[in-house]
């Protein structure tokens, strides 16, 4: 009963939810609810996420706007489908843990981006705005749009003010029924009424029309089931057959990588987000493989691409879920609403689906933790999270996020490299208890000698020694010796040899000590040795200087 009541629940937030979405995508609002139902239906059978709901989510809208616009629904199914075997070969790879490496500054960056694209989007809808010949570029939009901004309708932006302003307060009422239904419902009837007098506010029913199986034309959603058909024999671009062949999938590669991507990273993070909350642990592999089959099957029956939404998930634990059976409930909930309630969808203003898509895109911005880190973070955080949010908006997601995460390796190898430091411990008696034989000292090194850090230890160790002296290298510190180091380590050790130095390499870890003995590195009389621990190579030091 409490999935019964969970899954009804979400399924009424997901009927508008699916059809914004689908319609911000360029798709029709029944390719929405398709997703809905078939890919929320297989991903809760399938996915390793007891409480995730999966279904059409604003983080694509970026992504699928572009790709529609360009190859048609043909080509985003497609898409779609490549995407989906992308997300079962990741699963089976056991890829899945890779999104912890994915840092935060990345993601809310690029979700705040997404945010601000969608946001402006729905200026058109919004304010009564036509939406033709809009650049692709979102510079240029945005000026297109503050050219076209005199000739606004009061009509719409009273149902889009009034829509927005139910969403907005409704929250404070603690009601257990969500505030998308009355926000639409009055959104709605205001509409009705303003048509009546002489408006002619734009809905979902005088946007898009269909064609019955009697050949006679019907204003809305179609009534019925989806059905079978073959992705690539949908419409192409401008309504033109689409011509399936190697170098149309070529093309839609790099869209379907990067839906791909983006659907790991959302599903994922939803996940995290939702362990948090419930103190399940979900499983990475086993989500990115519902996931995949969702999205190879779903565009069979005309659903664009799904994954994990964080908003209705969320929703679906708060409202009482205990198993996927809510996921599944809520997409039979969905294809109800589909069946029985297609007629009066048809009545929904464009405007109030604008408010609604504009209450998602302020919640995906998640500002709170946008502004906390730009106010609390160190500068390289900052600094990742404005350039993926520019290129997000600016340019294209994919190049943000692969910028960011190159960004952020950069920073986090910089910020390890300063980590590792060099230490002269030859007067520290809680590590060298007596006085060392002439010439000798002892250098502590403490951190990883990976190659942004290695060249810089080995010179700072030889700043420190003198020619024809002696030289203990105590690396109890050193957890990581990577190829570059290994580099290092035999310049040095060559330098050492020219200088006349003695070296003694005390106390290695069980990696540098493996990486140095598959390198072939070995000991050479009266120029390098090896000792287990500090003491003893303080007592071989101790030894030879009696023998001298």
């Amino acid at each position: 009963m409490a999935d019964l009541v969970a899954g009804v629940t979400v399924g009424i937030i997901a009927i508008p939810l699916s059809m914004a979405l689908a319609i911000a995508s360029g798709v029709r609002p029944e390719n929405g609810l398709y997703t809905a139902i078939i890919a929320g239906f297989l991903i809760a059978l399938t996915g390793g996420s007891r409480y995730s709901i999966s279904g059409p989510t604003a983080a694509f809208v970026v992504i699928l706007y572009p790709v529609s616009q360009s190859f048609g629904l043909a080509g985003l199914l497609l898409a779609s489908v490549m995407a989906g075997l992308i997300l079962i070969a990741l699963a089976l790879a056991r890829l899945g843990r890779l999104i912890e490496y994915i840092p935060e500054s990345v993601t809310l960056g690029f979700t705040a981006g997404i945010a601000i694209v969608i946001a402006t989007l729905q200026v058109p809808d919004l304010l009564g705005l036509s939406s033709e010949g809009l650049s692709s570029h979102y510079s240029e939009k945005v000026l297109e749009l503050v050219h076209r901004a005199p000739a606004w309708q009061w009509p719409e932006a009273l149902v889009a003010a009034t829509t927005l302003a139910v969403l907005v307060f409704w929250p404070r009422l603690r009601l257990p029924i969500p505030g998308h239904l009355p926000a639409l419902l009055l959104g709605t009837g205001l509409a009705l009424w303003l048509n009546q007098n002489g408006a002619s506010i734009e809905t979902i029913g005088s946007r898009f029309s269909f064609e019955l199986p009697d050949g006679s034309l019907g204003q809305g959603i179609p009534p019925i089931l989806p059905g079978f058909e073959w992705p690539w024999l949908h419409a192409g671009p401008d309504g033109q057959p689409f011509e399936l062949s190697w170098s149309a999938m070529r093309e839609l590669l790099p869209a379907a990588f990067s839906i791909a991507m983006l659907g790991a990273i959302e599903s994922l993070l939803c996940a995290v987000v939702l362990d948090g909350m419930t103190g399940y642990r979900h499983h990475a592999n086993g989500e990115l493989l519902g996931q995949g089959i969702g999205n190879l099957v779903t565009p069979f029956f005309g659903g664009i691409t799904a994954t994990a939404a964080i908003a209705r998930s969320a929703a679906n634990y708060r409202a009482g879920a205990r198993s996927p059976l809510a996921g599944i409930i809520h997409a039979l909930v969905v294809l109800a609403g589909l069946l029985l309630l297609a007629p009066l969808l048809a009545y929904l203003p464009m405007a109030s689906m604008a408010a609604l898509l504009l209450i998602v895109a302020w919640n995906m911005s998640e500002a709170p933790k946008v502004v906390e880190l730009l106010r609390r973070a160190p500068l390289g955080d900052v600094l990742v999270l404005l350039c993926c949010l520019s290129l997000t908006v600016l340019f294209d997601m994919v190049i943000a996020i692969s910028t960011g995460i190159v960004l952020a390796s950069l920073l986090f190898m910089r910020d390890i490299a300063g980590m590792t430091r060099v230490n002269d411990i030859s007067e520290q008696r809680k590590h060298v208890p007596g006085e060392l034989p002439e010439g000798w000292r002892v250098i502590k090194v403490t951190g990883p000698l990976f190659f942004a850090a290695a060249d810089r230890v080995f010179e700072e160790v030889l700043a420190m020694s003198k020619p024809g002296a002696g030289l203990v290298l105590y690396m109890d510190g050193v957890p990581l010796l990577d190829a570059g180091g290994l580099s290092a380590f035999a310049r040095f050790q060559g330098q050492c040899e020219r200088m006349g130095i003695r070296l003694v390499v005390a106390d290695l870890q069980f990696q540098p000590l493996r990486a140095l003995a598959r390198a072939g590195v070995k000991p050479v009389v009266g120029l390098l040795s090896f000792t287990p621990t500090l003491s003893a190579a303080l007592d071989e030091l101790a030894e030879a200087s009696v023998e001298g």
